[in-house]
């Protein structure tokens, strides 16, 4: 089943996408090239569908005399030295003069064939400067005007038909182009018959290992007209399809897409920068750099404080606020202001370095140069905003519910009875000491517990219980303080975690899907 041809606008708009895609991408002069023709694309089909074909060769090769054939008058001087203004000259057949078309292809050299033959209506032919010329400007014109013209007659001569400058420099990449290009053996009457045949059949093979299989050859002898006929037909042909400008373009883009398409890889695999081990290691790495270490200790730090100031003895709890809390130190809890977290040091830079160039070559992988590059660029970019946005993430991180335990509540309140039980035994003893100085000490019995005065033991007991309760509290306290620090930790940690998506995982993944876009489009475009 025959594939459908892809019409020249679909061709162009895939084209135009490719080149949107890259755009602020791939620093890649392909890139611009395509730019150009999509430009010329949109400046030619304004222009009407007049067949624009240019006469192109060497000094010598009688291009000239066959224009003037063609166009039945001497418009362009023939001879060995051409003129040295480097200006193309144009014979147009038909009523339309082609006026604007001409203005754009900047020829201001121009001949109305008058009474030519109704089959070439339409026709816009050109006669280029030499390509070998001596004068830099009129090769540059060659140049210039092979890009725009719809149709390119190559004009040889037996002498250098197989010129090396000419294959390599003109003929050879036209390999995508041989439906719009036809080449002439022109001076095939200084040619026996067997001579001829065999220079053809030379230039034939030359043409076909070029890739020019499809393009047709035309002998011709411009002075005695031989061939003249089936070249006007070759002409009238390419004129009376309308088809010219359009086939030109579906040309140039497919082989501006085959440009294109060598900074597509054609199976890139999967984004190994999602993969749960190398987004583990980046997000470790981001933490460390943010200073998450330094939060969780502070966080694990201030919750032994303030643990130890719930059950410790609470005579002695003011001496812990000499010091001040270790988390409210790096004014963490508002995203809009800059925290106290210790910059990164080098051990941490180095490895956030590795980690982005693990991300960066994971996301990589399998894609051509340009697009590592591109890569390597947006990593860098990330590189620049990640320092202040972690800073932002961690400074205002939700680190949970600073609630007091119900059982530190419980050991401070038995703190604060054993503290009055104390008192009341040391109120008492001093009660008693004054009833001793008044000589009444007989007067009130004195209770004991097992031979000790009940003061006593309520003083020492109350002092001695309320130190070995904040003894037994202080490995829980910690063990509470750890437990609070791994809860703030995993909050951090999926913190950066989003940064590290937001920052890294989603620009290199959008850069992938980029080149899968462009890659698609390029594929539409060229096919």
């Amino acid at each position: 089943m025959r594939r459908r041809e892809v019409s020249l606008t679909d061709r162009l708009t895939a084209l135009r996408e490719a080149v949107e895609v890259a755009e602020g991408r791939l620093e890649v002069p392909e890139v611009g090239s395509a730019r150009a023709l999509l430009a010329k694309a949109g400046a030619r089909e304004a222009l009407g569908d007049a067949s624009v074909v240019a006469l192109a060769g060497a000094t010598g090769s009688g291009k000239s005399t066959l224009f003037n054939a063609l166009s039945g008058a001497e418009v362009s001087t023939p001879g060995v030295r051409r003129p040295t203004t480097g200006v193309a000259h144009a014979s147009v057949w038909g009523p339309d003069g082609a006026d604007r078309l001409l203005d754009w292809l900047q020829v201001p050299r121009r001949h109305r064939v008058e009474a030519g033959d109704p089959a070439l209506d339409g026709l816009v032919l050109l006669d280029l400067p030499d390509h070998d010329s001596i004068r830099l400007e009129n090769r540059l014109e060659v140049d210039r005007l092979v890009e725009l013209v719809d149709v390119l007659v190559w004009v040889l001569d037996p002498q250098k038909y197989a010129d090396a400058a000419v294959h390599q420099r003109y003929l050879a990449p036209l390999a995508g182009h041989a439906g719009v290009l036809v080449v002439v053996l022109n001076q095939v009457d200084r040619l026996d018959e067997a001579a001829a045949a065999a220079c053809l059949a030379d230039l034939r093979g030359l043409l076909d290992r070029e890739g020019l299989a499809a393009t047709p050859i035309v002998p011709t002898a411009a002075r005695t007209g031989a061939g003249l006929p089936e070249l006007r037909a070759e002409l009238a042909r390419r004129v009376s399809a309308r088809r010219a400008a359009t086939d030109r373009l579906a040309a140039d883009a497919r082989g501006a897409a085959r440009a294109l398409s060598a900074h597509c890889a054609p199976d890139a695999g999967d984004d190994r920068s999602r993969e749960p081990a190398e987004r583990a290691g980046l997000t470790a790495a981001l933490a460390d750099a943010a200073g998450v270490p330094a939060v969780v200790t502070a966080v694990e730090r201030s919750a032994r404080r303030r643990g130890n100031q719930h059950t410790g003895w609470p005579v002695l709890r003011w001496t812990s606020k000499l010091k001040a809390d270790p988390l409210s130190r790096l004014h963490l809890g508002s995203e809009a202001a800059r925290s106290s977290l210790p910059q990164a040091g080098a051990v941490q830079q180095a490895a956030l370095g590795a980690a982005l160039r693990r991300a960066r070559d994971a996301a990589g992988q399998g894609l051509p140069q340009a697009w590592r590059d591109e890569l390597r660029r947006t990593a860098e970019f990330s590189e620049e905003r990640l320092a202040d946005q972690l800073d932002r993430a961690v400074a205002g991180t939700d680190l949970g519910p600073d609630r007091t335990p119900l059982w530190q509540r419980t050991v401070g309140g038995l703190q604060w009875v054993l503290v009055l039980v104390a008192l009341a035994g040391a109120l008492w003893l001093l009660g008693l000491v004054g009833l001793g100085l008044l000589q009444l000490d007989d007067v009130v019995p004195l209770p004991r517990v097992e031979g000790i005065p009940l003061p006593t033991l309520l003083l020492v007991g109350g002092l001695l219980a309320g130190l070995l309760l904040a003894l037994v509290a202080r490995p829980l306290v910690r063990a509470g303080a750890r437990r609070r620090a791994r809860q703030v930790r995993r909050r951090l940690l999926d913190r950066v975690g989003e940064v590290a998506e937001a920052e890294v995982i989603e620009p290199l993944g959008e850069a992938r899907a980029d080149h899968a876009r462009f890659c698609a489009a390029v594929t539409r475009a060229g096919s």
